[in-house]
């Protein structure tokens, strides 16, 4: 008979290997060139074929911004006559014709407005007989900080800050900074023209929401100011806000702004939008991995959503169904699933964690007692919040081995207190910058 703990070392040890397979699949140098190549003066563009200028300037913002750049180099060489992107602190390349800046990430600060201002001045620039390729990826919005008139960029953090304290989603957050800045919600596209432009994305929102992705810069934006201004009253969040961010929502909902440009503006007549990467990309190469490793296999959604707690106590009560009648899937399984949850603090905001850690801590609790069934929750940019940790491992054993050591999962999992929780239990996935993001990957492997 085999050991049970040797069985969730091995089960541990697979999910590590099944996740590094999804961040393989979602690397953002090839996921450029997959969709992009030369042949003579032509460009192919996901199959599309597009006049190739001999001037060619790169743009972008993110965490996979720069090797999404390098990619850029390496295919079109010195058509490349400059550019510049922003990336996450920590995630910079050496490029040899692409400007890249570190800044603040995932509230902004002074190096992401300058890296701002210099991609604004090269955009208006551009004549209409030059092209500009635009790489995105998530954390664009906030690298990409340029507040409009009136509101500063700390008063923008902090409407961003409070937003994700309240357990705003990407889209809700996204709704309110489009609405705050000069260049996201398609207006960037605006200082482009009448240069073509063509936006490579690699998305890290739930539905791959072209507007939503880095808050839209370069497609037209489907939100309005009051859109903006019931995100902020849903969240009874109006008393965190600076002055100036109410004034300019109020007064943008009430007609004295114009709007951000929509479907059918003149921006848009030369600007195409390339899909190089998402979630359901990375969830099949996990799927793939699990298969040769002998494991049955089931995606649920890469569309996950809510409170992380609630929907981590569902994937708990999954493998608790599947262990016990073979619903959904009959094991060796492996589950999985991709999206984007939200924490809503709790406990004065005082815990460290992520809303990886926290979802696993909250299935841990779920999954107590359940044997030979371990679960990965962690983030495809290796960032799970304000940590250096990219998730977390949880198994049956993980709530008595916790309490062998004094701890107490139900009050780490109230104050939003996960990381020095599993930093004591040495369940920490630390993986380091990915240099993507494709939101986050769960992995539940129930063994025979």
């Amino acid at each position: 008979m085999s050991d049970p703990q040797d069985s969730l070392k091995q089960l541990r040890k697979d999910a590590k290997a099944i996740f590094e397979a999804a961040l393989l699949a979602v690397d953002p140098y090839d996921a450029v060139c997959r969709n992009l190549r030369m042949d003579g003066e032509v460009l192919y563009v996901s199959g599309e074929a597009l006049p190739c200028p001999r001037r060619v300037f790169v743009v972008g913002f993110g965490k996979a911004a720069a090797p999404m750049a390098q990619a850029l180099e390496e295919i079109l060489g010195d058509r490349i006559a400059g550019g510049a992107v922003t990336v996450k602190e920590g995630h910079a390349l050496a490029l040899d014709r692409v400007r890249v800046t570190e800044a603040g990430h995932p509230i902004p600060d002074e190096r992401g407005l300058a890296g701002a201002r210099e991609i604004v001045r090269i955009l208006e620039f551009l004549g209409k007989d030059d092209l500009a390729l635009c790489v995105v990826s998530g954390g664009g919005s906030a690298l990409l900080p340029l507040p409009v008139e009136g509101v500063s960029l700390k008063e923008k953090g902090a409407a961003t800050q409070a937003l994700m304290d309240a357990g705003a989603t990407i889209h809700e957050i996204n709704a309110v900074r489009k609405h705050l800045s000069r260049v996201k919600g398609g207006r960037l596209a605006r200082l482009a023209a009448p240069a073509a432009l063509v936006s490579l994305v690699l998305s890290d929102v739930v539905g791959d929401d072209p507007d939503t992705i880095a808050s839209g810069p370069t497609v037209p934006d489907g939100t309005t100011y009051a859109n903006a201004l019931e995100v902020i009253e849903g969240r009874e969040i109006r008393r965190q806000l600076p002055r100036s961010v109410i004034g300019r929502i109020e007064a943008g909902a009430a007609g004295e702004f114009p709007e951000t440009p929509k479907a059918g503006d003149p921006a848009f007549q030369r600007t195409r939008f390339a899909l190089v990467g998402n979630n359901m990309l990375a969830l099949r190469a996990a799927a793939k991995s699990a298969e040769g490793m002998g494991y049955r296999t089931l995606i649920l959604s890469s569309c996950i959503e809510g409170e992380t707690r609630e929907a981590a106590r569902v994937h708990a009560a999954i493998v608790r169904e599947s262990r016990a009648s073979g619903n959904p899937a009959v094991p060796p399984v492996c589950i999985l699933s991709g999206g984007e949850t939200t924490v809503t603090l709790r406990g004065g905001g005082r815990g460290r964690g992520g809303r990886n850690q926290e979802f696993a801590l909250a299935a841990g609790i779920g999954m107590a007692g359940v044997r030979e069934a371990v679960l990965l929750s962690a983030g495809t940019d290796g960032t799970d919040g304000p940590t250096d940790a990219a998730g977390a491992f949880v198994d049956g054993t993980t709530v008595t081995r916790a309490e062998a050591l004094g701890l107490d999962p139900h009050e780490a999992l109230d104050g939003n207190d996960a990381y020095p929780f599993f930093e004591r239990l040495g369940d920490l996935l630390t993986t380091g910058p990915t240099r993507t993001n494709v939101m986050d990957v769960r992995i539940l492997l129930l063994g025979r």
